[in-house]
């Protein structure tokens, strides 16, 4: 069993033989997930999702929220940006100062006056780059690991998804992966990548995801919780 219907909920079962309890989680996108022990009875986990029905709506509506109420950045001095989970503080200079209309100095961005009408357009193109480089060497790595092989790494706008396993086993990530902490960029990674091996979130994409990244379900869960929070521009 992958799916689970009750009412008006559907959720992706996930099973593991490590875990002892059960756990419900709300993805970014909104879709809801259920970890349970291996071989749990269908009656427990409906039992516990009836059980858990309110703290359901309450954090789809919460997550909702959230969505429309995220601040606009305003490029004003002193504003955080993230990069690989730090905040760095922006800094306006003026267009003689530097050369590219964006650059992270001696942990500041720096972004040029002239450059101010057009500055989302620039840290998302200073973000898309950073991403290509860093994803790109972290596919190379886990790759070789996990054996398997991409056919590349293309970094865009995937809406509400952090990344995307395509046609001819190309691997699609989100440019906001890079906002992420390292270690929850380096899921991302990894759970793309075993989707190399499975298509589909089946027992068997999770079983190969565990014993790639053993502690997958602690950074699955830290971005199920916080992953909306990353703000971007």
């Amino acid at each position: 069993m992958t799916q689970l219907a009750v009412d008006d909920l559907t959720l992706e079962v996930r099973e593991s033989s490590r875990r002892k309890t059960l756990e419900i989680t709300v993805d970014r996108d909104g879709e809801l997930v259920i970890a349970a022990p291996r071989g749990t009875e269908e009656r427990l986990l409906r039992d516990f999702v009836l059980e858990k029905r309110l703290w359901i709506y309450q954090k789809l509506a919460e997550k909702a929220e959230r969505r429309r109420r995220l601040p606009r950045k305003e490029y004003v001095n002193g504003e955080g940006f993230l990069y690989l989970g730090r905040s760095y503080r922006l800094k306006r200079v003026a267009q003689e100062q530097q050369d590219a209309p964006l650059k992270l100095v001696a942990g500041r961005f720096q972004l040029r006056e002239d450059a101010l009408d057009d500055a989302r357009e620039h840290f998302i193109r200073w973000y898309s780059a950073r991403a290509n480089d860093w994803l790109t060497a972290r596919v190379k790595e886990h790759a070789r690991r996990m054996g398997v092989e991409p056919a590349g790494v293309k970094v865009q706008d995937l809406g509400y998804r952090w990344g995307s396993c395509g046609k001819g086993n190309m691997v699609y990530f989100h440019w906001k992966t890079i906002l992420l902490p390292r270690h929850i960029a380096e899921y991302v990674v990894v759970h793309e990548l075993v989707h190399l091996h499975e298509p589909h979130h089946t027992p068997a994409f999770w079983r190969r995801l565990e014993r790639a990244m053993p502690d997958y379900e602690q950074r699955k869960a830290w971005l199920a919780r916080h992953g909306i929070e990353v703000e971007g521009v």
